[in-house]
């Protein structure tokens, strides 16, 4: 029987980090955890009691009612993966709408949120075979992963990206929008004090400002199969 092992995708927001974690946990029937939607769920259950306004995140609020917030995957088979639900409602594609996307990264810098949140995704990491992908899960979260990966763009490239994602569902943005919540977020997420994000010293950095998202797939299942084998 062969080893399974554990996958951990870093990388900046907009870099097709999901899609290909989706795709790997498929094709090699491991589990699949977004890390993103779990800190979205908590930025929408912040924005939903009033935690946040222009000023900020209320941050001793937030904490407080931490107890309070349940999350949870459920495989939907509509959708092909499974969806974030937060206190039982699915809340997956209200946790990408870019409200959500302009507070993210500010309740992500909030040492309680990452505490609890990191403690449950290495819970579900406990048994190997599993596909994670976030900010901090090669250095944090899974440190001694088997496999570590680490995707960047450009940010003019990610922010092209998102916008046609969103003009795709409808949503009314502008390009400039876009952008400035992508460098907006870079910022935040490379400089907050707890798990900033950074490049593990082991990860394999993939570039695909000019990959499609096939071309970065065959290249992130070659080095899975390669590292399975490995271990195997």
């Amino acid at each position: 029987m062969n080893r399974k092992i554990t996958i951990a995708i870093d990388g900046f927001s907009s870099t097709g980090k999901s899609t290909v974690a989706k795709q790997l946990a498929k094709e090699l029937g491991y589990v699949y955890v977004d890390t993103g939607a779990m800190y979205r769920a908590v930025t929408l259950f912040a924005m939903r009691n009033s935690l946040i306004s222009s000023q900020g995140v209320d941050e001793k609020g937030l904490i407080e009612k931490l107890p309070e917030v349940s999350l949870k995957f459920i495989f939907d088979e509509k959708r092909g993966f499974a969806a974030m639900y937060l206190n039982g409602e699915d809340v997956e594609d209200e946790i990408r709408q870019m409200e959500v996307s302009g507070n993210v990264s500010k309740v992500a810098t909030i040492s309680e949120v990452r505490q609890k949140l990191v403690s449950q995704q290495q819970l579900m990491g406990k048994e190997r075979g599993i596909v994670m992908d976030g900010r901090d899960i090669a250095t944090v979260v899974f440190p001694d992963a088997e496999l570590k990966l680490f995707m960047t763009a450009s940010p003019e490239e990610r922010a092209t990206r998102r916008f046609k994602e969103l003009q795709s569902k409808g949503q009314e943005v502008s390009y400039e929008e876009v952008l400035k919540n992508v460098e907006d977020r870079d910022l935040m997420d490379t400089t907050r004090e707890d798990s900033p994000l950074v490049m593990a010293e082991d990860s394999i950095e993939i570039d695909n400002s000019f990959l499609n998202p096939e071309e970065q797939y065959k290249i992130v299942l070659e080095l899975a199969r390669e590292m399975i084998e490995q271990e195997n």
